[in-house]
């Protein structure tokens, strides 16, 4: 026999990567290879060879093929035979199949010797370890892609028509509650929710909405932190409010409304410097603000200062000439000035930048009643009711009016609309309660108040009700009544001159001359006095001084700006205006009544679309807010002998 030449044997080593991530696995297998001048046939070979034909076989076998025809019968009976197996690209297949492969794999392994087992048996569980992950199988992997960020934005408005409009706050909840679970990282859903929930009276799930926002956006969404302290400071946990004011201005600077937020608790503690402080960081980080301008402005008017609130007010509407609060502020305290033309100027001048207020057509109609222009007050209530059909106050003050220059019983009718309108709105039941004290039904009188306390017993309404009722048991001669119910509104409002006043007088008519003086002196020795500092005259300068070099590039000062006097200050804004902006006034024209040329008939008809002749108020019984409203769909035409009759 001839002898065939040994075929040399080299060593491969597989590397394979484990479910720890750490150690790899490092198989030795010794692959025989033939030398290139060896012509002996494949039958002759010894089993290494014979294992490599075997190898040469099977690779070459179609890849359609199944694994269990992979190997050949013979093949598989060999005792060195090395099987190639082929990925699997199909998991889901019958269990028989996957039975016959693991019958076959085992064989495999016993078939093989020393390392060659041990790899194999390895193999086989990597095997079995990779048909289960879902990498193989695509099938298993759900992928769930949030909608497009077009869909918050409608969803957001969505949410806030049916909490303003229909009220239906429970979908409105549900609705904010699916955005917040999309979209996690956008405050803005968090931010209504907590409105929604504090409009309810569910403090405690509006402060666990703010948490959840504040902790899913890191902190870094100024307007949670803002609505969060608000809700804090309505509570009256005035400490935190702070704490979470500061957290908003930290979170960014320029989010004014933080600042002015935070200087309007300071201005209910009497802390008024402190607010002059945060009113002015507000102006350095955020820019002109009319917030700002405004409650500076109230502040030198509550200083008597009026020509530098005139001045705030000027910028205040110079940032926003449709701003119609700062009109309206404006407007007031030229009315405690008695400057009544200008006054009336600038209500015309809220009504043009927000026609639809409420706000504007009920502080109008009220100044006009009340300097004697009934018809006119009158007539701007009914505008306002008819432009805001669900808002009691307009109601109140038209029944007011009604019951003062017409009759009790249509002013009685003007009431019981209101309060169905808004039946927790405290100032209808107490202004109806009154107006029966004063027609002789002490009854009605006291169950009104009754039902006014019973809304809320710490409000400043609830506190000028006790006072009133009172003074209804005083002049019943139920003195001790009356003594207990005074005290009552003290405890709300420690700081009501009247109340006090009131009280000792009752002591003085009853002899207790003493126990009433000792009352006045219990108010004197109680009362908080707010001492403003006079030396703010020249305007918000003095209170920015570390940052003037900011602030006269923000503003476009002068270098020497800071030390002109106020009226060299007027023109902060870069404007050419002179000292004339203080008087608007002299603007207009006015007819030998007062009057100005603000036609009011033609402004309704052309904004509003409303007849003057046509406003009467309607009557009948509103809606109640559990009703939801149908939304009218669109206006098709159809011709009118398409209208089916109905036959009775």
């Amino acid at each position: 026999m001839n002898a065939v030449p040994s075929s040399s044997s080299s060593a491969f080593a597989f590397v394979t990567q484990s479910k720890n991530p750490n150690y790899i696995f490092k198989l030795t297998h010794n692959v025989p290879i033939l030398p290139l001048h060896s012509h002996a046939p494949c039958c002759s070979l010894s089993d290494s060879s014979s294992s490599y034909t075997t190898v040469l076989d099977n690779s070459s076998l179609s890849s359609d093929q199944n694994y269990s025809n992979a190997v050949s019968p013979e093949d598989s009976g060999s005792v060195d035979a090395l099987a190639v197996r082929r990925p699997l690209t199909d998991f889901s297949g019958k269990e028989e199949e996957e039975k016959e492969v693991e019958e076959e794999e085992e064989k495999e392994n016993e078939a093989d010797d020393g390392g060659d087992a041990k790899a194999s048996t390895i193999d086989a569980g990597l095997a079995k370890f990779a048909k289960k992950m879902p990498m193989f199988e695509p099938e298993r992997l759900e992928s769930k892609e949030r909608p497009l960020k077009v869909n918050l934005d409608l969803a957001l408005y969505r949410a806030k028509l049916m909490a303003r409009r229909s009220f239906r706050y429970e979908e409105a909840e549900a609705l904010l509650r699916k955005c917040i679970s999309f979209w996690p990282e956008d405050g803005r859903p968090y931010v209504v929710l907590g409105k929604i929930l504090s409009k309810q009276s569910k403090t405690g799930e509006a402060r666990e909405i703010y948490e959840k926002g504040c902790q899913a956006t890191q902190g870094e969404n100024a307007y949670i932190w803002q609505c969060w302290a608000v809700l804090e400071m309505q509570m009256g946990n005035f400490r935190r409010a702070r704490e979470l004011f500061d957290a908003a201005t930290v979170a960014d600077k320029k989010h004014v409304a933080a600042w002015h937020g935070w200087a309007v608790l300071e201005l209910k503690q009497g802390n008024i410097k402190k607010a002059r402080s945060l009113l002015g960081k507000g102006l350095q980080y955020g820019g002109q603000n009319e917030y700002i301008y405004q409650t500076l402005a109230l502040l030198e008017a509550r200083a008597k200062r009026y020509q530098q609130a005139r001045y705030l007010f000027n910028q205040a509407t110079k940032c926003n000439p449709n701003s119609c609060a700062s009109w309206l502020s404006w407007a007031q305290m030229e009315v405690e000035q008695e400057n009544y033309r200008a006054a009336r100027k600038l209500f015309e001048k809220a009504v043009q930048a927000s026609p639809k207020n409420r706000f504007a057509w009920h502080v109008w109609g009220v100044f006009e009643a009340n300097i004697g222009n009934i018809d006119k007050g009158r007539k701007l209530l009914k505008i306002g009711h008819t432009l805001n059909p669900r808002d009691a106050v307009l109601l109140q003050s038209l029944a007011l009016l009604e019951y003062q220059h017409s009759t009790a019983n249509l002013a009685r009718v003007l009431f019981r609309r209101a309060s169905e309108l808004n039946p927790r709105h405290q100032p209808v039941w107490f202004a109806w309660g009154w107006m029966e004290w004063k027609e002789g039904n002490m009854n009605k009188a006291r169950e009104f108040y009754q039902k006014t306390l019973s809304i809320d017993q710490n409000s400043e309404t609830a506190a000028r009700c006790l006072q009133a009722w009172g003074v209804l048991e005083q002049r019943l001669g139920n003195l001790s009544t009356a003594r207990r119910l005074f005290k009552s509104s003290l405890n709300v409002n420690s700081q009501s001159y009247v109340t006090w006043m009131t009280w000792a007088t009752m002591e003085e008519e009853q002899g207790n001359s003493v126990r009433a003086e000792e009352i006045r002196n219990l108010y004197f020795q109680q009362r908080t006095e707010v001492v403003d500092d006079a030396s703010w005259v020249m305007g918000f300068l003095d209170i920015l001084d570390p940052a003037i070099d900011t602030l006269k590039t923000l503003l476009k000062l002068s270098p020497n700006s800071y030390n002109m006097p106020f009226n060299s200050l007027r023109n902060i804004s870069g404007t050419d205006k002179n000292s004339d902006d203080f008087s608007i006034e002299d603007d207009y024209e006015y007819d030998a009544n007062g009057e100005s040329d603000f036609d009011l008939d033609a402004f309704i008809m052309k904004r509003l679309s409303l007849d003057s002749s046509n406003l009467e108020v309607q009557l009948e019984a509103p809606k109640t807010s559990s009703e939801k409203r149908i939304p009218s769909g669109r206006r098709i035409w159809r011709p009118n002998n398409r209208i089916a009759k109905v036959q009775v």
